[in-house]
């Protein structure tokens, strides 16, 4: 039994804290050094004034990761190629310590996806902040502004801010779980079996393919459009895979992903985007800064 309430109580809200820092990120080392750096604060607290425990640790998170977003977006402006999440399994959970359904489970896991963190790029840290605080894990407006420390009316007015942009440039249609499975299968089995023309079959006329290699491994350096385009680069890519290759689908992000293994390392992370039966996007990750923990999960 641990003797640290201290330990326990910040244990406690963990995930909450962790699932914060991540949507704010989109790395998952930077939303673990957050939550270390939230650790020690709370640690040396005068914790006898603190009355919600969960308020002020998520209050402490957010001001954290908005300073390190602030710091990282000079960084990130000069990214080679484009930018994507680090992968994050969701096949457990998405960020919070209790989902009592399903759809709040929906909610939660579509805030994580790689369309959705992607648009969060656009936004102003405290823009991303309040959406991921009010939208993702529903918190008040009063505890948001708290948090910022800002008004009430100001916290209201960026949510509505980011709200638009976010629904303005997210993909806005629903995703049968099971079909989007299939459809990974599938493109799995084609890529596998270098079968181009079942590959072009699952993609849509206007598929986007989006590679971020970060200037540390082959990529294309700028998105892709259109069936013919995207078609041609993955018969390339196709044509490279050998036996040495292992392929593995899991949950990430909130959806199935292939993790591609070379030689028993990490390689290349794939997520589909689909719609109406057909891919309308291909999100591939082959920088190995984000894809270093993938091992470890697949007990590899």
């Amino acid at each position: 039994m641990n003797a640290d309430p201290a330990t326990d109580v910040f244990e406690e809200h963990r995930p909450v804290l962790t699932g914060v820092a991540y949507r704010m990120l989109g790395r998952i080392t930077d939303a673990e050094d957050v939550v270390q750096e939230a650790w020690l604060r709370w640690s040396s607290a005068d914790r006898g004034e603190v009355r919600e425990p969960r308020a002020y640790l998520v209050r402490i998170t957010t001001r954290l990761a908005v300073d390190r977003l602030r710091h990282l977006r000079s960084r990130r402006e000069a990214y080679v190629g484009p930018w994507l999440p680090e992968p994050l399994t969701t096949e457990e959970a998405v960020g919070s310590p209790s989902v009592p359904d399903a759809a709040e489970r929906a909610v939660l896991a579509d805030s994580v996806s790689f369309a959705v963190l992607v648009v969060l790029e656009s936004l102003s840290p405290l823009e991303r902040a309040v959406f991921v605080l009010r939208e993702a894990f529903g918190f008040p407006y009063a505890e948001i502004a708290a948090a910022l420390d800002r008004t009430e009316p100001a916290v209201r007015q960026l949510a509505g801010r980011a709200r638009r942009h976010v629904e303005e440039r997210k993909p806005r249609y629903d995703v049968d779980p099971a079909e989007r499975r299939d459809l990974t299968e599938r493109f799995l089995a084609a890529a596998s079996g270098g079968s181009i023309e079942e590959l072009m079959a699952l993609l849509a006329p206007d598929v986007r393919l989006v590679g971020d290699a970060g200037g540390k491994a082959k990529a294309a350096l700028r998105t892709i459009g259109s069936a013919d385009k995207v078609g041609r680069f993955l018969a390339a890519v196709a044509q490279e895979i050998g036996p040495d290759w292992d392929m593995r689908i899991a949950e990430f992000n909130g959806g199935p992903a292939v993790a591609c293994f070379v030689g028993g390392k990490p390689d290349t992370f794939l997520q589909l985007e689909v719609r109406d039966g057909a891919i309308q996007c291909i999100y591939i990750v082959r920088n190995p800064d984000k894809l270093s923990g993938l091992s470890a999960l697949f007990d590899l």
